[in-house]
C-alpha cells in the first residue's frame, strides 16, 4: 500500500521535521541508553575492585588462611561481606583457585571460573565473565601476607542485576523522549502552519513555477511594474519600471525618496493613498502612474504600475492643434459663405465695382497674413501651426501676430529636432498665451521665431496679467494653473514645454512683457553649421541672421489657402 505524500510545500516540510526529531530523539535515547549502561558497568567494576581489595587487605582473612580450615572462617565473613557491600558473590580461593567460599556452598573446593594469571602476579584486574552465577562484572585481586601472595579474592556482579538498575533509567529516559518528541512535534506543527499560511497551501513545484512565471511576466512585461515594503522602499522593479524612471544599478532596498524623481511623482509614490491614472512628467517622459496598497489585514506594500504616454501626449498635442485648424476652417468656412453672398447681392444689385472692391480687400488682407507667416517661417510644420493658432486666436478674440523679427527657412531644422517637439514647445506656449490675453484690452499675442548664433529662439508674449516673479519657477510645474481645473485638468502644457527644452539641452524663461503680459522665451540649441552662416533663399524668406533677402514679384507666390484671423481664406 503505497503512502500517500503530503501535497502542500508546509505539509512535506511537516512530515520531514515530524521523522528528523524522531530519528534525533531515538538516536539520543540509544546513545544515552548504551552510555548509562557502560557507566554502569564502569561503576560495577569499581565497587567490585574496591570490595575485593577491602577483604585483601582485611588482617582477619590471613589469619584464617593460616588455619587448617580457612572455608570455616571466611564463608561466614564473605557472606556478610556481600550483604552490606551489595554485591552478588564474595569468592575467597588459594593461590590454585580453589574456592575458600562461594554464595553457593555446594561450589566451595571446586575451582573457581575465571582468569587469575594477572592476579596472581601482582596485579588486580576486572572482567566480564560468565560463571556459575551467571554473566558477571568481577574484580580479582591478591591476599599477600609478608610479602608473599598466599590467596586470592574476587567479588563481583551479576550482569543481569546491572541491567535491572539501568532499567530504571531508560523507563526514566523514554519518557524524557516521549516528551521531547512531542515538543517537537507541537513546534513543527506550529511553524509549518504558519508556512501554509505564507505559501497559501501550495506545494514546492508550484512554488517554483509560479517563481518562473513571476520572473518571465517581470520581464517581458513592457509597462513599469514598482513594489514598494511597508516603508516605502523598493521591494523589486522590472526592466520597464527601470527604463521609464530613469534609475541605473541595485535600487532594491533603497527608499523612494532616494532615487531622485521628480518631487510630484516621489510625493505619490509614497502617498498611501491609492493614486488612478494620474500624469507625471520626468526629465524626459510623461507617464501615468497607478498605485494600489497590498493589504492582508496589514499594510504590506504598494504596487506602483507605470506607462509611457510620452508619444501619444505628444500625438495629442499634434492633433489638438489639427482640430483646432478644422474648426478654424470651418469657422472661416461659413464667413466665406457670408462673404460670398455679399458679393453675389452686390452683383444682382447692380454694383458690380462695390462688390469687386469687396473682395479684393478681404483677399488682400488674407494674403498680407499669409505672406507674412511664409514668409517669416518657411519651415513647413511651423507655418502651419501659426496660421492654425491665428484661426484659433481670432476665434476667441485675440489676434495674433508674427513679429518681423521672425526667421526661420524651410531646410535650417537638424534631425534631433523633430518637429514634433517644435509643435510641442510653441504649440503649448502660444494656447497658454491665448488663455492669458482672452478679456484683455486689445487682446493680443505677439510669436518670435528665429535662429541666430545662440540657436533656434522661440518667444511668445500676451497681453494678459503676467505673471507674479514669485511663481517663474512653480509655473513650469506640473499642475500649476491660475486658471481653474478643467475635467482633463490644467498645468501640463508649460510642464511638457519645460520636459521638451530640457530633452534638447535648451533653456525656458519667463519675464514680464514690454507692454504688460508675459513672455515665455525657449532657445534651442543648432549645430554651429546651420546657425553661424545661415541660409539665403530665392523665395523671398529671411535669412538664419534675421537679413531681410530679395523678394520674388507677389504674383509668383501661390501659397496654398489657408485661414486666417480676420476671415477668408489665404
Amino acid at each position: 500500500m503505497r503512502i500517500p505524500r503530503p501535497r502542500s510545500l508546509a505539509g512535506q516540510l511537516f512530515a520531514m521535521q515530524a521523522v528528523l526529531v524522531a530519528v534525533v530523539v531515538a538516536g539520543c535515547a540509544l546513545f544515552t541508553y548504551v552510555s548509562d549502561r557502560s557507566q554502569t558497568e564502569d561503576a560495577a567494576g569499581r565497587q567490585a575492585m574496591g570490595v575485593a581489595s577491602s577483604v585483601a587487605d582485611s588482617p582477619s582473612v590471613r589469619e584464617a588462611i593460616r588455619t587448617p580450615d580457612p572455608s570455616a572462617i571466611l564463608q561466614p565473613y564473605a557472606n556478610e561481606v556481600r550483604r552490606h557491600a551489595q554485591v552478588d558473590f564474595v569468592t575467597i580461593m588459594n593461590t590454585k583457585a580453589i574456592r575458600w567460599t562461594h554464595p553457593d556452598k555446594n561450589q566451595i573446593g571446586r575451582p573457581f571460573l575465571g582468569h587469575t594469571d594477572r592476579a596472581l602476579k601482582g596485579q588486580p584486574f576486572t572482567e566480564v565473565y560468565t560463571g556459575t552465577l551467571g554473566p558477571s562484572v568481577r574484580a580479582v585481586t591478591p591476599i599477600y601476607d609478608n610479602g608473599r601472595i598466599v590467596g586470592l579474592v574476587s567479588a563481583g556482579i551479576r550482569v543481569e542485576a546491572i541491567s535491572e538498575r539501568v532499567q530504571d533509567q531508560v523507563t526514566a529516559l523514554f519518557g524524557v523522549a516521549v516528551g521531547a518528541l512531542a515538543l517537537g512535534a507541537v513546534g513543527t506543527y506550529v511553524v509549518n502552519a504558519r508556512l501554509r499560511r505564507s505559501t497559501h497551501g501550495m506545494n514546492a513545484s508550484e512554488l517554483s513555477q509560479m517563481h518562473d512565471y513571476h520572473q518571465a511576466a517581470l520581464h517581458a512585461v513592457r509597462e513599469g511594474l514598482l513594489m514598494l515594503d511597508g516603508q516605502f522602499k523598493v521591494a523589486l522593479i522590472n526592466d520597464g519600471g527601470r527604463e521609464l524612471l530613469g534609475v541605473n544599478g541595485d535600487v532594491v532596498g533603497r527608499s523612494v525618496a532616494e532615487l531622485g524623481l521628480p518631487a510630484p511623482l516621489t510625493g505619490a509614490l509614497l502617498s498611501a493613498e491609492p493614486r488612478v491614472d494620474e500624469v507625471h512628467l520626468t526629465a524626459s517622459r510623461v507617464l501615468v502612474v497607478n498605485t494600489s496598497p497590498v493589504s492582508g489585514g496589514e499594510r504590506r506594500g504598494t504596487m506602483v504600475t507605470l506607462r509611457d504616454v510620452t508619444e501619444l501626449q505628444s500625438l495629442m498635442g499634434e492633433l489638438d492643434s489639427e482640430r483646432g485648424f478644422t474648426q478654424a476652417l470651418r469657422s472661416q468656412a461659413h464667413e466665406a459663405a457670408n462673404r460670398l453672398h455679399t458679393v453675389v447681392s452686390l452683383i444682382e444689385l447692380g454694383r458690380a465695382d462695390e462688390a469687386v472692391d469687396f473682395a479684393t480687400a478681404e483677399l488682400e488682407l488674407a494674403q498680407a497674413l499669409t505672406d507674412q507667416v511664409v514668409a517669416a517661417v518657411s519651415e513647413p510644420v511651423l507655418a502651419a501651426l501659426l496660421l492654425g493658432k491665428a484661426a484659433q486666436a481670432n476665434e476667441r478674440g485675440v489676434e495674433l501676430v508674427v513679429s518681423e523679427d521672425s526667421s526661420i527657412d524651410d531646410g535650417l531644422l537638424p534631425d534631433s529636432l523633430p518637429a514634433r517637439d517644435l509643435v510641442t514647445v510653441l504649440g503649448n506656449l502660444i494656447d497658454n498665451a491665448v488663455d492669458a490675453a482672452q478679456g484683455s484690452v486689445g487682446a493680443r499675442v505677439t510669436v518670435t521665431a528665429l535662429a541666430d548664433e545662440s540657436g533656434l529662439v522661440l518667444r511668445v508674449s500676451d497681453t494678459g496679467d503676467g505673471v507674479d516673479p514669485a511663481h517663474t519657477e512653480a509655473v513650469f510645474q506640473r499642475g500649476w494653473s491660475t486658471k481653474p481645473s478643467g475635467p482633463g485638468g490644467r498645468g501640463l502644457g508649460l510642464a511638457l514645454v519645460r520636459q521638451a527644452v530640457s530633452r534638447h539641452e535648451g533653456t525656458l524663461t519667463v519675464t514680464e512683457a514690454a507692454g504688460g503680459g508675459a513672455s515665455f522665451e525657449a532657445r534651442l540649441p543648432l549645430p554651429e553649421t546651420e546657425t553661424a552662416t545661415g541660409r539665403a533663399t530665392s523665395e523671398g524668406r529671411f535669412s538664419a541672421k534675421g537679413t531681410k533677402v530679395h523678394a520674388e514679384p507677389e504674383s509668383e507666390l501661390e501659397p496654398a489657402p489657408q485661414p486666417t484671423p480676420h476671415g477668408g481664406t489665404v
